[in-house]
């Protein structure tokens, strides 16, 4: 019944299953989600301030631009969220030392306290999941996100994992 890999007669590469597949996919992430949105929705915040946070977090005094890269979103869209972040005192903004035009992104320690519940929340669910689902699981799930990525975002992906950021 199987063409070998990548075949399309593969038992697990019918339409239903894909389907199920993306039925899945869309679930899971609403539950990735809640609890950081529960979180979120005290600061009256979103997903995209999630987002902006944690990538902040992870790489620290990023420029404004790297980020933009990172989240495929619009600047205005960006400087929308970035400036309730600063008024709120979660994200600093520092001017580059070599090219003065540049901005540096910096959580606060009310910042990283934020991004610790946020991550906390989502690293409880992954670890009950992960645990559940054993090491060989894990490892094709990765596998199957890494293969979902676009070229350019799974090279970015996969430089971050190597820095060990």
């Amino acid at each position: 019944m199987a063409d070998g890999p990548g075949g399309e007669t593969l038992l697990f590469l019918t339409d239903e299953h894909l389907r199920k597949g993306i039925e899945a996919m869309f679930f899971a992430y609403r539950g990735f989600t809640a609890d950081p949105d529960r979180i979120l929705e005290d600061y009256g915040y979103g997903r995209a301030h999630h987002r902006a946070i944690h990538f902040i977090h992870r790489t620290p005094g990023t420029t404004v631009n790297n980020l933009l890269s990172i989240l495929g979103v619009t600047k205005q869209s960006l400087n929308r969220v970035l400036r309730t972040l600063i008024e709120d005192e979660l994200v600093e903004s520092r001017v580059g030392q070599r090219d003065r035009r540049e901005r540096h992104l910096h959580l606060t320690p009310k910042g990283e306290a934020l991004e610790q519940a946020l991550s906390d929340a989502q690293r409880a669910r992954m670890r009950l999941a992960f645990r559940s689902a054993g090491p060989e699981a894990v490892a094709g799930f990765r596998t199957v996100l890494e293969a979902m990525m676009d070229p350019d975002l799974r090279r970015h992906y996969q430089s971050v994992v190597e820095r060990g950021q």
